[in-house]
């Protein structure tokens, strides 16, 4: 099996990474004159903590990991990034990803100068196989990125066809799991030691309601964490997230009960819009979002801006022609979207 060092890129290998002053003392101290900092007692004045050792430990215990596993970072994108970073050589190498699914995998390619392959899902059932991925590999393919439950279609992807390509990709799977507290599935971080190609993303944005802060996190073997520790900026998160981060983690059980209401307002909101002449199909979801096929995108979505109400319009991605993401709101909002579609329907919308 491909060992995590040998798909590194060799400067990376080589490179001697960045030590802050807090990287070369962790602990308490009487009087700290390492960091250049304001001596004067002032809120923020010190640099945060650059190894996270305190939120680490906290989502170690609650994850069933080990510390040296996780990797926390500023959003899910900053890990994507660092993984193409890590991976991929600018200008040879290639990463795949399904399509429709999450924008940033090819953003993060472009920014690096590395070649993005998209592979489409099934139409019928907006799932994959791994043979179709494999397909399109080659001797440069580095990374495979896969968002379960997907973002824009809200499905969960066949946990089957993801342990095939972990059994068969010598690359670097990547599985973006931002939705899955919302889904009635297991996470692949419980696969991490069996393979150790396997990086899992998770964040603090969906369930638990902390999308300002901007936490993500990456669960992986320990050299993979450990390569991607060392080529992030030293002091990646401020103290006002690790802060917040740690208090928030306090609320699993606020949380759970948050997320089995949108759950329940998912199901009400999707049979809701199933009655509406506009609306075409409601798809699946194991997101807090549904996937609506309406007949007309544009117009509905333009109806909904004039009466306040945000949606998100994906039509012109690959198989979401007419297609609206509406997320999930509390049943007030959920009950003012129906409305507003229904009087759209009656007033611009074409049927």
């Amino acid at each position: 099996m491909t060992e995590i060092t040998a798909l590194l890129r060799p400067n990376v290998l080589r490179m001697k990474p960045y030590s802050s002053a807090r990287d070369e003392f962790s602990g308490m101290a009487l009087v700290y004159l390492d960091a250049n900092e304001n001596p004067y007692p002032m809120e923020f004045s010190r640099y945060p903590d650059p190894s996270h050792t305190a939120l680490r430990d906290k989502i170690a215990l609650m994850k069933g990991l080990h510390p040296s596993q996780i990797f926390t970072g500023n959003g899910s994108d900053e890990a994507i990034d660092i993984l193409i970073r890590l991976f991929c050589e600018p200008g040879c190498d290639n990463l795949l990803t399904i399509a429709p699914s999450y924008g940033m995998y090819a953003v993060a390619a472009d920014v690096n100068n590395v070649e993005c392959r998209r592979v489409m899902l099934r139409p019928s059932d907006f799932d994959f196989t791994a043979d179709s991925l494999l397909m399109a590999a080659d001797g440069r393919s580095k990374l495979i990125f896969l968002c379960s439950p997907n973002n824009p279609t809200g499905n969960m992807l066949c946990r089957t066809e993801i342990v095939s390509l972990l059994d068969r990709f010598e690359g670097i799977t990547v599985v973006d799991e931002a939705y899955l507290d919302f889904a009635a599935a297991p996470s692949c971080a419980e696969l991490i030691d069996k393979y150790p190609r396997l990086v899992v993303l998770q964040t603090l944005s969906k369930a638990w309601g902390a999308a300002g802060i901007r936490l993500g996190m990456a669960f992986a073997n320990p050299v993979a964490i450990a390569a991607m520790q060392k080529i992030k900026y030293s002091y990646n998160l401020n103290s006002s997230t690790l802060e917040i981060a740690l208090e928030r983690l306090d609320r699993e059980e606020d949380m759970r009960r948050q997320v089995e209401e949108i759950c329940a307002e998912r199901a009400r909101l999707a049979e809701g819009l199933e009655q509406l002449p506009t609306v075409v199909k409601v798809y699946p979801s194991d997101a807090n979002f549904l996937l609506v096929k309406v007949r007309d995108a544009n117009a509905t979505y333009e109806a909904l801006l004039r009466e306040g109400i945000v949606v998100r319009n994906r039509h012109g991605l690959d198989l979401c022609d007419n297609c609206l993401r509406i997320t999930v709101g509390v049943p007030r909002e959920n009950d003012l979207l129906i409305d507003a579609m229904r009087k759209g329907t009656s007033n611009t919308i074409s049927v």
